[in-house]
């Protein structure tokens, strides 16, 4: 049975996709370390959780008794030394179900790191995932529902779920035992590239060098972009509501955006952000922090919004996104080709 089982529950936006695959692209390092960061690939571990999360609760499907979640748990026990699973769909769960994961592991301390970003950084990146995921609420109702907590789209619920961050801790902190909850704050723009992983390293209780950190990370897309994929989210959802084609998340979310409109040669326009709202949402979140007193590596003070430069989407020509459309064609006429060329050879 692992000594101790680390948990990384997100929180979403917060260098959650820089440390699963530097997690997951250095295992065989870690492991020599007495790290293990299970699973052959890290989609392994998204499975396991959303199996944990659709099972084995009141009202719910029992858990498989060797489905994904049932194989890691395996895995974890059979290792003697610290395992850390990262999924940042943990981090909403509330007492009774955290409790039913620190049970799985008896004979393990289990912990958790709570990894946290201002704010200011992550109201736009969020509304900018969002769009990504088929969302179709506009920018300035977005947060105009952030800031009212009125919710006629379901926007500002799914966003707090995600990033009401002493929230999230207390639970995880009265769920676990004392002094089981970390918080590591993402660094501010400008810092050194490597610090949130020496960060992040350091709960873990491993020696951050001679790790590769060149990864593959969860780039963001541009204004025009995003402006772009809201105007189509929209076509396939005229209501607001329904479900997308079957074709959405592999196709638009990861080949078109993530693959494609992401890497724009030179990129667009930024979307910025600074609202006196968040500026005092954010010192209210640090003050509750505080009174919480949670281990922090790193600095709460880097929690505090700071103005987000960029644009608006009013400041952004219909030009623009008619050049972010005709990238967004050929990135898919190219990827189209592709297919069709290897469809060729097979038949």
């Amino acid at each position: 049975m692992a000594q101790r089982v680390v948990l990384h529950v997100g929180t979403m936006k917060s260098g959650t996709s820089f440390l699963q695959n530097v997690l997951g692209e250095n295992k065989a390092a870690l492991a020599e370390r007495g790290v293990l960061f299970p699973g052959r690939r890290w989609r392994r571990q998204v499975r396991a959780v959303k199996e944990l999360i659709a099972h084995g609760g009141p009202g719910q499907p029992p858990m498989p008794a060797d489905g994904p979640w049932q194989q890691m748990v395996d895995e974890i026990r059979a290792w003697p030394g610290t395992a850390v699973v990262s999924m940042e769909y943990l981090a909403p769960r509330d007492e009774k179900q955290i409790q039913r994961i620190r049970k799985t592991f008896p004979e393990s301390r289990v912990e958790a790191v709570l990894t946290c970003r201002d704010l200011a950084r992550n109201v736009p990146a969020m509304w900018l995932e969002s769009v990504q995921n088929g969302g179709v609420t506009g920018w300035q109702d977005y947060v105009a529902a952030l800031d009212a907590r009125k919710d006629l789209t379901g926007s500002a619920t799914r966003f707090w779920r995600h990033q009401d961050v002493p929230a999230i801790a207390a639970r995880w902190a009265k769920g676990l035992d004392k002094g089981a909850l970390s918080l590591v704050t993402v660094p501010p723009a400008g810092a050194p590239g490597d610090l949130l992983w020496r960060r992040f390293a350091e709960v873990l209780g491993t020696d951050p060098g001679g790790i590769a950190l060149d990864v593959r990370s969860n780039p963001s897309i541009d204004l025009p972009s995003a402006l772009l994929l809201l105007e189509l989210n929209r076509r396939f959802r005229p209501s607001g509501k329904g479900e997308l084609p079957p074709f959405y998340d592999r196709l638009v979310k990861h080949q078109l955006s993530k693959r494609g409109l992401s890497l724009r040669e030179g990129g667009g326009q930024r979307l910025g952000y600074d609202d006196p709202w968040v500026r005092a949402k954010g010192e209210d979140q640090v003050a509750r922090l505080r009174k919480g007193k949670h281990r922090v590596v790193g600095d709460l003070d880097e929690l505090r919004p700071l103005p987000v430069p960029g644009v608006q989407p009013a400041d952004i020509p219909a030009e623009e996104v008619l050049a972010a459309a005709l990238d967004a064609l050929q990135v898919a006429l190219t990827k189209w080709s592709t297919a069709g060329r290897g469809q060729g050879e097979q038949e």
